[in-house]
């Protein structure tokens, strides 16, 4: 059980993405925060493009800062996609980020009740649900997965470390140390492995794939581990 509700996660959300200084140094933090960024969204189109055809329309949950939306058309460059975010700032950064490829996304402001019906060729929902609790993430998920065509692919990525005693404090202060060896100051980075273990859901690895599982995800597999974050592509 998460020790903060889901409207005190949604006003950290909104608060912290309407800061105009965080918002204009967004697209700088994902590659310095999580630990192989860039390939892990390039590992992330390809999984798309498995199952996904050459007209392909992609949802994207957590659209905001454009940062996935641009890997994934330019690297499926006759793909069309639907962005989701509930900032309006970070949707207005994704268009910049985005720059020509902006009329391929459209761009929604909101939270997954607020995203189009589909049905979707593919989906995504990356370093997002680690902001809500479990059963608003398996609410979420089974939204998702009401959206999807059947067996399109789902590629999701957050933070997800064992539970135990030990092991789970042993990857935080791997994850710290791998910031402070990435050149992020030394009081970002203890700030960072604070706001993780105070502020966010982080759920065991067990859970999350159980937490597909029961959206009606089928075949839940690991593809990315960045020491405190993890990735899985799952089929509808």
């Amino acid at each position: 059980m998460s020790r903060f509700s889901k409207d005190d996660i949604v006003t950290n959300i909104q608060d912290m993405f309407a800061d105009p200084q965080a918002v204009a140094k967004y697209t700088d933090g994902p590659p310095r925060f999580v630990p192989g960024y860039n390939a892990m969204l390039s590992m992330a189109a390809i999984l798309l493009g498995e199952r996904a055809r050459n007209d392909a329309r992609i949802l994207v949950l957590g659209a905001g800062g454009g940062l996935e939306l641009t890997a994934f058309a330019q690297a499926h460059p006759t793909w069309r996609f639907d962005g989701v975010d509930p900032s309006a700032a970070m949707l207005g950064l994704a268009r910049q980020t985005l720059g020509s490829l902006a009329p391929r996304a459209h761009l929604h402001q909101g939270y997954i009740d607020d995203a189009p019906e589909g049905p979707f060729d593919g989906a995504t929902c990356l370093l997002t649900l680690h902001f809500v609790d479990a059963g608003e993430r398996r609410r979420i998920t089974s939204e998702i997965r009401r959206r999807l065509k059947p067996r399109a692919p789902f590629v999701v990525a957050h933070l997800s470390t064992p539970d135990g005693e030990e092991e789970r404090p042993l990857w935080l202060s791997r994850y710290s140390a791998f910031l402070a060896a990435s050149g992020v100051e030394p009081d970002q980075a203890a700030a960072a492995r604070e706001a993780v273990t105070n502020h966010l859901a982080i759920l065991a690895p067990e859970r999350d794939e159980a937490i597909l599982r029961d959206a009606g995800f089928s075949d839940p597999t690991l593809f990315y581990t960045g020491f405190t974050f993890r990735g899985w592509v799952a089929y509808a």
